[in-house]
């Protein structure tokens, strides 16, 4: 089985990210191909002085078109002939829409060979100058990454190296870094073809990545997981035609090797979903290789975390599997049993990844972590709720809708909180088992499946689940050029750097 790890080592080097304080002269803007200057609506006067070929580009502004993206371009009379593309942010702008700026300019920036990508934001006071150009960045970081393709041709890479020019002090860009290198794994991971990543090649590659980040690796096989009762995930796993799915457990210590952990991430790992039994029709399994975009994420946001070197003990649960047809898949009405006890009577086999995951939080969940995050592609009426702009967001702690709104907002990651009240329980009642593991009529499958996860959450432990309906939108979303987005990265950082989830013992 041929490794992945050089490839994603290759790919994700990263962009160099340098930047610079104090108006720039002529020999700095000669070594840029492609300047992205941001500008205000209403632009200070004395602004133009420091801008090389200012009167031109202002009389040029006079002339735009009203909400063009970018307003205007030009040429700088250098050797290189720096193109110029120039943005206006107005002060109503929230994180989404800077973000979608940055997108919208870099896009306009790649049309071109991009090499050196210059950005430069003026005519702001500081703080506002500094969240800018961090947002311009992070939009130019993810359009130079290069996602999978398998053409006899290499594409030549669009970005080469960012500089962040005119800054009023010095700034540092290691979050934004980082964070796009997780949400980089996260979207390449996705973006395999199923048979590039398969249950085994996935499972060797996080014991690669393990060792090569200094992460504890646990490999929990089917045998084992037999042995732990986990009838849930075995369930959908025994339709595989090898004994490659497992749940995998990856842990960062910067400290005590046996610490707590304050954080566990959770993932759905559904490497291909064919519907099972209940077989998908074609548009619907077409793209079933993103069905694991949710351990992407996890992985994505553990690979920040470490890139940060930040001080909290975290764990990374996978749960990795197909969702197969054959004489061995599990059928409706199937009841197994789940590894706290509860049983449950199958109801429809596409409602795989609530299956997969209910054993997983339950493992999860008995290590007594400060707080759980999972991520899944999980449920169709999640998109019908909020489109593919948004993420659902679902918690057992409801005093926190507010901040995680707020975490949204902030992140340019937008999600809506919707309910798990016990009362949901009863649309999933069984006569026959604990549990139902969907209801075969009605409404509000996404909340009935985060009703359904939540009974695997034991010893009360704070839990946050995001059903990732902004996983895939075409055309991109925020500051995210392609189809898959690996949203729940950004939104996660934030919450613990920005909210400082993992700091208070009754976070809200």
């Amino acid at each position: 089985m041929q490794s992945l790890l050089p490839e994603i080592n290759k790919k994700n080097k990263g962009i160099k990210v340098s930047h610079a304080v104090g108006s720039p002269g002529s020999k700095a803007l000669a070594g840029i191909d492609q300047l992205l200057l941001i500008l205000p609506e209403k632009v200070p006067a004395g602004s133009w002085r420091k801008v090389q070929q200012g009167n031109k580009i202002r009389d040029l502004m006079r002339r735009r078109v009203n909400g063009s993206v970018p307003a205007v371009e030009t040429r700088l009379n250098n050797k290189r002939q720096t193109r110029v593309l120039v943005g206006t942010a107005s002060d109503d702008m929230d994180a989404f829409a800077e973000l979608t700026l940055g997108r919208k300019m870099v896009s306009a920036a790649t049309t071109e060979k991009a090499g050196c990508v210059g950005i430069w934001v003026l005519g702001f006071d500081s703080a506002d100058q500094q969240r800018i150009a961090k947002h311009i960045v992070a939009a130019a970081l993810a359009a130079g990454f290069a996602m999978p393709e398998y053409k006899s041709k290499d594409s030549p890479a669009h970005v080469k190296t960012i500089r962040v020019i005119g800054l009023d002090e010095k700034t540092d860009f290691s979050r934004e870094s980082a964070e796009a290198a997780g949400n980089n794994m996260a979207r390449w991971l996705t973006a395999l073809p199923p048979n590039k990543l398969d249950a085994a090649a996935y499972v060797k590659l996080l014991q690669e990545l393990a060792k090569q980040h200094g992460w504890q690796f646990k490999r929990f096989a089917t045998s084992e997981l037999t042995k732990l009762g986990a009838g849930a995930f075995l369930a959908v796993a025994q339709g595989n035609e090898n004994d490659s799915a497992a749940i995998v457990r990856l842990r960062y210590r910067p400290g005590v090797k046996s610490a707590t952990p304050q954080l566990s991430l959770v993932g759905k790992g559904i490497i291909f979903d064919t519907g099972g039994t209940n077989l998908k029709p074609f548009t619907s399994m077409l793209d079933m290789h993103t069905d694991m975009q949710g351990s992407a994420v996890a992985l994505g946001t553990l690979l920040a975390i470490t890139n940060l070197d930040l001080p909290y003990s975290v764990d990374c649960w996978l749960a990795i599997t197909e969702n197969r047809t054959g004489p061995e898949a599990y059928k409706s009405q199937d009841i197994v049993e789940a590894a706290n006890g509860k049983t449950i009577q199958t109801i429809h086999t596409d409602a795989e990844g609530r299956m997969a995951l209910a054993d997983t939080l339950v493992f999860a969940s008995r290590d007594n972590p400060g707080l759980i995050v999972d991520y899944a592609t999980l449920t169709g009426s999640c998109v019908s709720a909020v489109t593919t702009r948004y993420s659902g967001v679902f918690t057992n702690r409801p005093d926190w809708h507010p901040v995680l709104k707020k975490t949204g907002r902030e992140s340019g990651e937008r999600v809506w909180p919707f309910p798990t009240d016990k009362e949901f329980l009863s649309e999933i009642k069984s006569d026959v088992a604990d549990l139902k593991q969907c209801a075969p009529n009605g409404g509000g499958d996404h909340i009935l499946a985060a009703v359904f996860l939540n009974e695997f959450v034991e010893n009360d432990v704070p839990w946050v689940h995001i059903d990732l309906s902004a996983g895939g939108r075409k055309g991109g979303l925020a500051n995210i050029p392609t189809e898959i987005t690996g949203f729940g990265v950004r939104y996660t950082m934030s919450l613990i750097l920005d909210q400082h989830a993992l700091d208070k013992p009754d976070w809200r």
